[in-house]
């Protein structure tokens, strides 16, 4: 091969490798920071770009990656030197961690940490390790805000460790080019025997609460039943009452229609005496001493009646009532 065909091919080579390393494809969402001879030159974004071989190089960073083990089924941490910046939500499942509670209480925390780029070249610039940075500000944040807190408060203030975790980290992280978008706690793991303590006090109180409720449900019962029997009473009295009234009701109108037929016998009896010139009353009285003497003679066995003298004189009248009758009978006809 004569030399100005090696030369050719040569040049041809270096042409071919610049264009290959000259192009660079950046999937979407991702950014690639470039370097030219050792200083920050550009940012390239997704889709294909333009670099100088050899001259500019991409800046690597160190990326935290969740793998599963597929023998054992667990899950590991790897780092990882990339250079190609994800600018997606990133989520990071940090280790349990042992913080100390106010009231010297050893637990045992299981953090999650969402979170997302937003200034590629801060993240790359700004801080050496981001993932561990990230990790160890997480973990001191997290053993302030506990340590402020009581057990109790621990695990019923779980929105409240959140949102003060999650407003330290934002803060923090700003200078890095990061944004945290949440923070959650996932496992709050307190020892074995102040877990044996809570389930008995926890037990105790259920217990207590059963005891209550059905003390109350005595209570309101007994109460119902009282007020059925007070509401059936008065009900019982009122029923009685009412036919109280209504009995005397008929037992007044019953009177009241015997009075009423008896002063128009007498009624028609004075005018039938006056009409004869009789004395009515000793008409009455006769006619009362009648009747008692049918009522007295009434019945079986022999029976002697006193009649007192002065009760001759009411017998008398008989014959004014025999009078009467003539009288009545004359002017009949």
């Amino acid at each position: 091969m004569e030399p100005v065909q090696v030369i050719a091919l040569t040049i041809l080579i270096l042409i071919i490798l610049m264009v290959v390393r000259g192009l660079r494809i950046v999937p979407q969402a991702e950014v690639v920071i470039i370097e030219r001879l050792g200083k920050y030159h550009t940012t390239l974004t997704s889709g294909v770009n333009v670099i100088w071989p050899f001259i500019d190089k991409p800046r690597k960073i160190m990326w935290r990656y969740v793998k599963q083990d597929t023998a054992g089924g667990q899950s590991y941490i790897v780092q990882l030197f990339v250079d190609h910046i994800d600018l997606r939500e990133t989520v990071y499942d940090f280790p349990r961690q042992n913080v100390i509670t106010q009231d010297n209480v050893q637990i045992e925390i299981n953090a999650l940490l969402y979170f997302q780029i937003t200034d590629p070249t801060k993240a790359v610039y700004e801080i050496s390790n981001l993932p561990d940075a990230i990790e160890k500000l997480t973990q001191t944040t997290l053993r302030n805000i506990i340590g402020e807190l009581s057990l109790d408060q621990t695990l019923t203030s779980r929105d409240t460790i959140n949102r003060k975790l999650r407003l330290v980290l934002d803060d923090a992280t700003d200078k890095w080019g990061v944004k945290v978008n949440r923070v959650e706690l996932q496992d709050i793991v307190p020892p074995p025997d102040v877990r044996i303590a809570m389930e008995k006090q926890m037990r105790a109180e259920r217990d207590k609460r059963a005891t209550i409720l059905e003390a109350e449900g005595q209570k309101q019962s007994a109460i119902l039943s009282a007020e059925g029997k007070r509401q059936a009473q008065i009900a019982e009295a009122e029923g009685q009452r009412q036919a109280e009234v209504l009995r005397a009701d008929g037992q007044a109108a019953a009177i009241q229609r015997v009075a009423d037929a008896e002063a128009e016998a007498i009624r028609a009896v004075t005018e039938s005496l006056r009409a004869g010139k009789s004395d009515p009353a000793q008409y009455l009285l006769a006619v009362k001493y009648i009747e008692a003497y049918k009522d007295m003679v009434q019945g079986s066995g022999n029976k002697v009646i006193y009649v007192p003298y002065e009760a001759t004189g009411v017998l008398g009248a008989l014959g004014g009532i025999r009078e009467l009758m003539k009288d009545t009978d004359n002017t009949a006809k």
